[in-house]
């Protein structure tokens, strides 16, 4: 047999078993339904650019009822457990976004009244959409039209402030994207139709030009009632400061809207419940500490044992390689035990690049994927932002998140997710994302993964701070705390850099991540373990267990739970597992 032959019969032999294999935790009825919807949702977004406006939200409300409805047709006892299960996944999915889009709309409605008097623009932009040749010499005479009579309109708004910052902010979003839309509407006609650009280039430019003027006003036009002070005598105002000095300007969602995120992410706990728990976590970090502490001679005095730890930093050039070996220790930990089937290509596949200095203000860590993206000091930066780097990503706090980025960490969950269930990654959520890899710090903790007090210190700083987490992104958005104020609770409490807390808040609250996202480590986290105990019970082994996680795709920890459990799936299902909060 020429190899060229056996070759094929190897590939061929693979190639059936994977499908086969496959075939066993395939998708569901709902499979085409979820495509569908995600591919109808985002041909909406793309054509309609013009977010800030009635059209939008409009066609986005009429999306998700038009498929609640269509929900609604299918015969949900008739469904197997997995198409009941992505059943209720889609439904839940078009309440939150439509819950959150009204919320968005009323927002909007308070604020339009900025917006009077440009509808000439917003025509222009949705006929351009198909091509319509314009009036040229009408649209001109609009533009100029709407520039001169902006100094009124900025008079008009200055009588009438708005009483919130955010209400503000909201105003000025809507402007630069009418903006931007106007703009790319005339790129569309200019130098291609000679009678436009005679007619429109310089009632465009000026036209754009006070736009970004009255975008820039619009943000400042506000009266929150707080004056210079943004504290009350009695505790914080009920209304957030756009900025407590701290130069991070985030957007506090309020307690109503956190209670309701955390329904629509399947988990049954109040903020205060959430809060209490990574307190109680907090102390059992603190109380491991001290025993580290001990160990390396510094006694009760254990951030004086995580200064010790920090100054573990390798040179400058050196820390790939560290990374590097980090990542195959755990990888080699995790085979050795048996714990997780790791594919072969998975190992093969992910590689490393360095993070730029403008990127390391908001994320002064490594991120990970398949690609894990290395912080460390360039030589553009001062000495004291070389030293905080080089001392906050040392060896041993890399320990503990090394593999949570890679392997069977963020790398582990990415590779799968997208060969097994992929269209479920349509309801990610950063409980199963950041939960998972969180749980395997806690996991290889149990099983002495750490060997020296100085990498158990590592791994419970990183701990500590996914406790801080909680209680100071919970405590922001429901205006309980401010960023400085979540700064110095990670420089004093767990012990951070100032300037790598500074990034974290920074990261937390102007990152692009949701309110839900920081607390989700600890929280996704719990609900893992608590889940791993419940199927181990059943006689389940550790290996099936994080085979089956990793089999199901992107979903809710409860839901998952439901599945490998083969519980009863009911069609108004709701959050009702209260999982333990403790990895005891």
């Amino acid at each position: 047999m020429s190899m060229k032959f056996s070759f094929f019969i190897t590939l061929s032999f693979v190639t059936f078993s994977n499908f086969v294999f496959g075939q066993s935790t395939g998708a569901s009825e709902l499979y085409e339904p979820i495509e569908q919807y995600s591919a109808d949702y985002w041909a909406l977004q793309r054509k309609y650019t013009l977010k800030y406006s009635d059209e939008y939200y409009s066609r986005f409300t009429d999306l998700f009822q038009s498929w609640q409805n269509q929900l609604s047709q299918i015969d949900f006892d008739g469904l197997s457990q997995q198409g009941k299960a992505d059943f209720v996944l889609l439904n839940n999915h078009l309440e939150k976004e439509n819950y959150f889009l009204q919320i968005d709309y009323e927002q909007f409605k308070r604020v339009k009244h900025s917006l009077d008097g440009l509808e000439p623009l917003f025509d222009f932009v949705r006929k351009r959409r198909r091509g319509s040749v314009p009036e040229y010499e009408q649209l001109a005479k609009q533009m100029s039209q709407i520039t001169v009579g902006f100094s009124d309109k900025k008079e008009e708004m200055k009588a009438l402030p708005y009483n919130d910052w955010m209400d503000a902010d909201k105003a000025r979003l809507a402007i630069e994207s009418l903006a931007e839309n106007v703009k790319e509407a005339f790129d569309f006609y200019n130098a291609y139709d000679p009678m436009f650009t005679w007619w429109m280039e310089k009632p465009h430019q000026q036209l754009q030009e006070t736009l970004k003027d009255y975008a820039g006003f619009l943000g400042e036009n506000y009266d929150d009632g707080m004056g210079s002070a943004e504290f009350l005598e009695e505790g914080y105002s009920t209304k957030a400061a756009k900025d407590d000095g701290s130069g991070i300007v985030g957007k506090p969602i309020g307690e109503e809207a956190i209670i309701k995120s955390l329904e629509y992410s399947f988990i049954p706990y109040k903020p205060d419940e959430l809060i209490k728990a990574a307190e109680e976590q907090f102390q059992y970090c603190e109380a491991e500490m001290l025993k580290a502490s001990r160990e390396l001679g510094y006694g009760t005095d254990w951030k004086a044992a995580l200064e010790h730890v920090k100054n573990t930093y390798v040179p400058p050039g050196q820390q790939p390689a560290i990374i590097d070996s980090l990542a195959w220790e755990a990888v080699h930990f995790i085979e050795e035990r048996d714990l997780i089937t790791i594919p072969e290509l998975a190992k093969e596949t992910w590689r490393m690049k360095m993070m730029s200095p403008e990127r390391q203000l908001v994320s002064p860590f490594f991120l990970g994927g398949e690609t894990i993206i290395i912080s460390y000091p360039t030589n553009t930066m001062t000495h004291d932002q070389k030293m905080m780097s080089m001392r906050g990503n040392n060896p041993n706090f890399s320990t503990a998140t090394v593999h949570h980025e890679l392997i069977p960490g963020h790398h582990m969950q990415m590779f799968m997710a997208s060969r097994y269930k992929p269209y479920r990654n349509l309801f990610y959520n950063p409980f199963w994302m950041e939960g998972w890899a969180l749980y395997w710090e806690i996991n290889l903790w149990n099983l002495d993964f750490p060997d020296t007090p100085e990498e158990r210190i590592g791994m419970l700083f990183w701990r500590m701070h996914r406790c801080a987490r909680i209680i100071f992104s919970l405590s922001y958005h429901m205006n309980k705390m401010t960023p400085q104020e979540c700064i110095d609770m990670l420089v004093n409490r767990v012990g951070h850099e100032y300037a790598n807390a500074e990034a974290e808040v920074r990261r937390s609250f102007t990152g692009g991540y949701g309110p839900l996202y920081q607390l989700a480590y600890m929280t996704g986290g719990l609900q893992f373990y608590a889940l791993k105990k419940e199927m181990l019970a059943e006689g389940w082994t550790e290996k099936q267990f994080h085979d089956a996680v990793m089999r199901e795709g992107n979903i809710p920890i409860e839901i998952l739970r439901a599945i490998l459990k083969k519980e009863e799936i009911k069609k108004n299902f709701k959050t009702k597992w209260r999982f333990s909060m403790d990895f005891e």
